[in-house]
């Protein structure tokens, strides 16, 4: 028996010696070999408050706790150098799970406060620049390994890198690993649970652009149509007239008056109570902006042999600011406005190598053609085939903004739809097993717009842990409890009160209904609770 013990003891200390030898140091993790990639840096972070700074301001002060910061460089190809980050807390802080940050636009950088926000959450973060450097497309022109990069390897490398320096820091791997992203970073999610459906238990895919060459061939359409004539462009002083009409005759579909459209498809916009009745005025349209606004709602559609392209945008929110104006109207920091840039940059850059190439020149059929030959299979996240991730156990959670400029919200439903389709028909199980949309009325791009629009979709909910109100926390109890998202509160101001303003400003909140579902006015309590709305089917 004493023999037994002896040895008992023996092995259990052996176990514990050889956990302790499988973990390292933050400094020794630079010496640490990886597949394809090369640690350049490891070094320990002191615990305190986080602040950056972002084009828009500086950005909410996170807590953290003491980290190990490692950069990295994965080559995969000779042409490849895809640049990232992992942040490991300090293994008392860490919750033992792994999460990844999504990009934005054409990426070309580390964002560091989404890792930082991840850490405050206790995530070993991680994130990548998708292997190249700068927010423009030139990276692509002459090198095609850079631009498969972009559309899906760098994060892909990424994970896999990030998993092995979790494995050696804490001498375990994590026991679930999630994506967060929105835009690009969007478009990033869709493509793990499509192409790398091991990658990720969770993903968290916000507003996106996963139908990339059809989105930015909507988006010169859309600058087309606003430089048909001369007399074409809308300017930003009448935007806020095409929001009041639309507001006028769709506000109150849903059953109460607040300034949002829960569901913009009710919306039957009529844009001819716009047209100028005499002469061109500030409350008005000419003939030739009514004419390229019908054609901004309803997008580039389909090609003459009836393929379809891209949805049209979404009426209803067109004055709040860092909607139409930046996106499709007005300047911005690129010089035209965003969807114009970006669409022209994606055509003259990427597609026909060609950065003097003129948007005048575009032909719709013949030019979509083209650059879905070369980069949609490189590019886009829009297979509707997700059996492998469902089958491995993922969970996917989407959302997107109604109130969204750069892409638009109907993309999200035409992707859900064609998912719903493809594997529920016709004995499948409900795609709402494994993969729940959630739109949100009002809300701009990613976050901010009308209304509630807060749900931990912000950098500064990073300590937020109610799975009814964060879409994150929902995500880890879907995971890992099995219990799925029927709703999401969000939180807000009263649309069209002043933002910033705590002494104007009336909190309020509102149901998220998972799609199909609509959040419907009860018809009694006050419109600003939650409380006093049901999701249901809406009547269309």
């Amino acid at each position: 028996m004493r023999y037994r013990a002896t040895l008992l003891s023996a092995v259990l200390v052996g176990t514990f010696t050889a956990r302790a030898q499988a973990q390292r140091s933050c400094e020794s993790l630079r010496t640490l070999a990886l597949s394809q990639a090369s640690i350049t840096s490891a070094a320990v972070v002191a615990a305190g408050a986080y602040k950056e700074s972002s084009p828009q301001g500086a950005l909410p002060s996170l807590d953290l706790p003491s980290y190990c910061r490692v950069e990295g460089v994965a080559r995969p190809t000779g042409d490849s150098e895809i640049k990232f980050e992992v942040w490991l807390p300090v293994p008392e802080a860490w919750n033992g799970k792994f999460q990844q940050m999504g990009n934005g636009g054409y990426a070309g950088t580390i964002i560091a406060a989404t890792i930082a926000a991840g850490v405050a959450r206790g995530y070993a973060t991680a994130a990548t620049d998708d292997g190249h450097a700068g927010p423009t497309p030139d990276f692509a022109i002459g090198h095609p390994e850079k631009l498969i990069d972009f559309g899906h390897r760098a994060v892909h490398q990424t994970a896999e890198q990030a998993k092995a320096i979790i494995q050696a820091f804490y001498g375990k791997p994590a026991s679930r690993s999630y994506f967060f992203g929105c835009s690009d970073g969007g478009r990033e999610a869709l493509m793990e649970a499509e192409r790398y459906p091991e990658d990720f238990n969770g993903i968290v895919a916000g507003a996106p652009a996963s139908n990339w060459t059809g989105l930015l061939t909507g988006a010169v359409w859309n600058w087309r149509a606003l430089n048909e004539t001369p007399l074409s462009m809308i300017p930003v002083t009448k935007l806020a007239a095409i929001q009041a009409a639309v507001v006028s005759q769709c506000d109150a579909i849903d059953g109460v008056k607040d300034g949002l459209i829960e569901d913009p498809r009710r919306c039957h916009f009529r844009s001819a109570a716009l047209r100028c009745a005499g002469a061109d005025g500030p409350n008005c349209l000419t003939d030739a902006q009514l004419a390229a606004l019908e054609k901004v709602y309803r997008g580039p559609g389909t090609t003459k042999s009836g393929q379809p392209i891209y949805p049209g945008m979404v009426p209803g929110t067109e004055a709040f600011p860092g909607t139409w104006n930046p996106w499709l109207v007005g300047a911005s920091p690129m010089g035209p406005p965003l969807q114009a840039w970006f669409g022209t940059s994606f055509y003259g850059t990427i597609v026909h190598q060609d950065p003097k190439w003129d948007y005048k020149n575009f032909d719709l059929d013949r030019d979509y053609a083209e650059a879905l030959a070369k980069t949609g299979g490189i590019l886009d996240s829009n297979d509707p085939n997700l059996a492998p991730f469902r089958d491995r156990g993922g969970k996917l959670l989407q959302y997107h903004g109604w109130g969204d400029a750069a892409i638009s919200g109907h993309s999200s439903i035409e992707f859900y739809e064609r998912v719903k389709k493809t594997l529920e028909r016709p004995n499948g199980k409900p795609v709402a097993d494994f993969y729940r949309l959630f739109m949100v009325p009002g809300m701009s791009h990613c976050g901010g717009g009308a209304g509630p629009n807060t749900f931990g979709n912000e950098l500064s909910q990073a300590g937020q842990h109610d799975a009814d109100r964060d879409l994150r926390a929902a995500l880890e109890r879907w995971v890992e409890k099995g219990v799925a998202p029927d709703r999401l509160v969000a939180s807000g101001i009263r649309s069209g009160e002043p933002v910033g303003d705590p002494a104007k400003e009336t909190k309020i909140t509102r149901p998220l209904c998972a799609y199909p579902k609509t959040a419907q006015y009860k018809g009694t309590g006050s419109s600003d609770d939650a409380a006093n709305f049901a999701c249901s089917i809406p009547r269309m």
